[in-house]
């Protein structure tokens, strides 16, 4: 059986019905000499006629339902402007989230309306028609890679350590993020649990440290994660937030070695450590699941570590752990210049993030 397919009221149509309304004619009566549903008659009268004394105008009417059909689909702000959507595709090759591309751009563009777009919107354009071929490669440019936009699901740590110090005694002034040196740690599990890769994230500044590990024994990590903290400044490294994996069973030996202290996570409860939880998954994003890191090279290693810190991130206000981090080292009364390359010299704040105006090279998109 065909369906009729719906076509809106014409102009004839409008006349018609101003003329049996005159003619104090009902809407059933009027919709069957049309041949439409009564409740299309009924949305169109009941619109304009709402009470005694109203008339209906078929003119007026027409003229305002021609101009909210026209605005009700107007063309995206990507594809109107070229250079937006050009900057958007510039992002996605990079690997960026469409979030941070909005948030990017807004920063770099302050006064360019024409180059403000929502990240919603950039979802949309990509997944508006996703079969076709333009639309699949943006779709392969992003996280997930998925042919739907779905919600991702939570993951969990399974592991516990006895005699750990649990978080709840750590001091509640951490959980506010408003002092730079606490820090959260974890493990990056290679293929068949043979290989790993130590992380180490500043809560405040989101900066990451990657440490290259021999093996998960938690003398081998424990020293492995001192070495690598002992090489900042001493006024940036109070406290370490830790799942409950066996690997930092010595977590005395590491505090006497780095002077932090060592806090251990609930069971299955990842959140409390949600920015290394993150930042794992930022890792993912370069070496999935199954990547064996027994060869992995320092130089790659440290080449993810810059891309790590040098990505805006939305909770910073879209500038990067690398300038977040610079800033609050050139604010800390033990600034030392030579640790890690963070040479800050004279350099004032304004100097510092002077490349994100868009007439420069650096600018990020």
């Amino acid at each position: 059986m065909d369906t009729k397919k719906y076509t809106r009221l014409s102009l004839s149509e409008r006349v018609k019905i101003e003329t049996l309304l005159s003619e104090k004619r009902s809407k059933s009566y009027i919709a069957t000499q049309l041949n439409r549903s009564r409740s299309t008659i009924g949305r169109e009268v009941n619109s304009w006629v709402k009470r005694p004394g109203d008339t209906y105008d078929a003119q007026l009417a027409h003229w305002c339902a021609q101009e909210d059909n026209s605005s009700k689909r107007v063309q995206d702000r990507i594809s109107m402007y070229p250079r937006l959507r050009m900057a958007v595709f510039r992002g996605l090759l990079t690997r960026c989230s469409p979030e941070l591309i909005a948030g990017r751009l807004k920063l770099a563009y302050p006064d360019d309306p024409t180059m403000h777009v929502s990240y919603e919107s950039i979802y949309r354009y990509i997944y508006a028609h996703p079969q076709a071929r333009i639309n699949m490669k943006l779709i392969q440019l992003l996280t997930r890679r998925k042919s739907r936009r779905r919600k991702p699901t939570p993951r969990s740590q399974r592991q516990s350590i006895a005699g750990r110090i649990s978080i709840d005694e750590r001091p509640k002034h951490v959980d506010g993020r408003l002092e730079v040196g606490h820090w959260e740690g974890d493990l990056v599990i290679g293929a068949r649990q043979g290989s790993c890769i130590g992380t180490l994230v500043e809560r405040k500044t989101r900066y990451a440290l990657l440490v290259k590990l021999q093996n998960k024994k938690s003398a081998a990590v424990t020293a492995a994660f001192a070495g690598k903290l002992n090489k900042i400044p001493r006024a940036m490294r109070k406290t370490l937030t830790y799942d409950n994996g066996t690997e930092m069973a010595e977590h005395r030996s590491f505090s006497g070695k780095t002077g932090m202290a060592v806090y251990f996570a609930h069971p299955y409860s990842s959140w409390e450590r949600g920015t290394n939880e993150n930042t794992n998954g930022l890792i993912r994003r370069y070496y999935p699941k199954k990547t064996d890191f027994t060869n992995m090279p320092a130089a790659a290693l440290e080449n993810l570590q810059n891309r790590l810190n040098c990505r805006p991130r939305k909770v910073l206000g879209f500038y990067s752990p690398r300038e977040m981090f610079f800033l609050e080292q050139h604010a800390s009364p033990e600034n030392d210049a030579d640790d890690l390359g963070l040479k800050m010299g004279n350099k004032s704040p304004v100097d510092l993030f002077s490349f994100l105006m868009p007439t420069t090279k650096k600018c990020y998109l």
